[in-house]
């Protein structure tokens, strides 16, 4: 398979395999060599996991013998954020203090996907519990620009996915870590609703925000993969059965989306010639401590299941002594009536939004911090949608192929990921920029692998 094949879409890859022109062992050791490959570069592998890999891969190819076929994901390679367990390989959570850790037991949506048919390759770097790119075997980089470093926990997915390392990934989100790797690395991924994909096997910083998604390379992929993966988890409480309605039945003319002043409006033009009703919209609402809610609801929730680690010391070792350890000490200080009174807010907050939601979907920056906040608080869907590209600041005099990403949001209410995917869908049925190759394979004469700087990340944008 040649470069330009590492990028195929799931559903392209999937055609392959079904119709016998490749089987499942094959694309498993291309994608395998190529992690491998590019893995010094980027470090964004944690674990291997080979030999399950080509197990999983060699039962693909015996069931599609004997005519049974799993459908889409039959047969295809995908990684996992290392804070999902799989049985026999460590789940380090991308810390020292658990680099060792093996946790026997089979995440729910491992189960989902090892039943589809999907062959785990390798557990993908999770910021350290959960919290920015930084771990304890260094930090993950931006295949589109690797002097950036790929910000938010989900890096390890994020990055894999841009670079053609693996056809998609699963990663997870609690305060901006799938939306903000999603948008620096140039890939598209979705956000479901909360409780649409069950947490059992997982490890948590809230019970009410964390929720896990697919990093692909097309809204139509991450609509194949989501549909694998939703549904009730018997052991995870909060998960929801929702019925998920078929985004490529979605007849988008009858549809009114809104857009943002933050919106890109290439986007917005592009849906309107697709027959789209699109208005300036604004979402309304009157609670005025929507970050704040956010930080006490998920630091006080952090340090109730970390408590023991921070008393005894081990969050000296640490790899950002800036980020979790400071945090949970500051929580510490949050009162009952505090932490109460942000949850009564948080409620008037999920009121207010879906009043306020007089749209189908709207269309906005999906890094703006306010918005992460909000998006998080409510459980509402948002998928992340390559836009386009910039070139780099302070290119060479001779150029440079590095690029920095543009990238948009599209969010629909609670329970209507499938209009939010329809629109996705939609703008990549006519537009490529979700295509592109980031530079990772011919970097040019003048982008040689640096030590990259410090860089100074926004503070707690970056969790789970």
């Amino acid at each position: 398979m040649s470069t330009c094949g590492v990028f195929h879409q799931v559903l392209e890859l999937g055609a392959l395999i079904r119709t016998k022109q490749i089987t499942s062992e094959e694309l498993t050791r291309i994608f395998l060599k190529r992690l491998k490959r590019y893995n010094p570069a980027l470090e964004a592998v944690v674990t291997y996991t080979d030999e399950l890999a080509y197990q999983q891969a060699k039962e693909a190819d015996e069931l599609l013998a004997q005519g049974k076929y799993l459908g889409p994901l039959h047969g295809i390679p995908y990684g996992l954020k290392d804070i999902i367990a799989v049985p026999q390989y460590k789940t380090t959570w991308g810390s020292t203090t658990f680099k060792n850790q093996v946790l026997n037991t089979e995440a729910w949506v491992y189960k989902r996907l090892k039943s589809a048919g999907a062959v785990l390759v390798a557990k993908l770097v999770s910021g350290s519990l959960a919290y920015d790119d930084i771990w304890f075997g260094g930090r993950t980089r931006n295949p589109w620009n690797i002097e950036e470093f790929s910000t938010g926990s989900s890096a390890g997915p994020a990055a894999c996915t841009s670079a053609g390392m693996l056809p998609f990934a699963i990663g997870s989100e609690t305060a901006g870590s799938m939306t903000y790797p999603g948008a620096r690395c140039g890939v598209t991924a979705l956000r479901p609703t909360f409780g649409t994909v069950g947490r059992t096997g997982v490890m948590s910083i809230s019970e009410s925000l964390d929720k896990l998604g697919p990093f692909c390379r097309s809204a139509a992929d991450c609509t194949i993969v989501l549909d694998a993966i939703q549904g009730k988890d018997p052991d995870d409480l909060s998960s929801r059965d929702f019925p998920f309605a078929d985004p490529f039945s979605v007849d988008i003319t009858k549809l009114t989306v809104g857009y943002l002043e933050d919106a890109e409006m290439e986007v917005v033009q592009v849906l309107a010639e697709k027959g789209i009703k699109m208005v300036p919209f604004k979402l309304n609402y009157t609670v005025d401590s929507v970050q704040g809610i956010l930080n006490f609801t998920m630091d006080v929730d952090m340090l109730a299941h970390f408590d023991e680690w921070q008393r005894s010391g081990k969050d000296d070792v640490y790899e950002a002594q800036d980020q979790w350890p400071v945090e949970l000490r500051r929580s510490r200080i949050i009162t009952a009536v505090d932490y109460m009174q942000a949850q009564r807010a948080r409620g008037k907050l999920i009121r207010e939004v879906k009043e306020s939601f007089t749209v189908d979907a709207f269309i906005g920056n999906v890094t703006d911090w306010e918005k992460v906040c909000l998006g998080n608080l409510v459980g509402l869907p948002v998928i992340v949608v390559p836009a386009g590209f910039k070139n780099i600041s302070n290119p060479p005099p001779s150029g440079s192929r590095r690029r920095t990403t543009i990238t948009t949001g599209i969010y629909a209410p609670p329970k209507h990921d499938h209009i939010a995917l329809a629109l996705a869908i939609a703008y990549q049925s006519v537009t490529d920029h979700h295509k592109q190759r980031p530079p990772i394979d011919n970097l040019g004469p003048n982008d040689i692998i640096p030590n990259p700087p410090t860089v100074t990340i926004p503070p707690r944008i970056l969790h789970l």
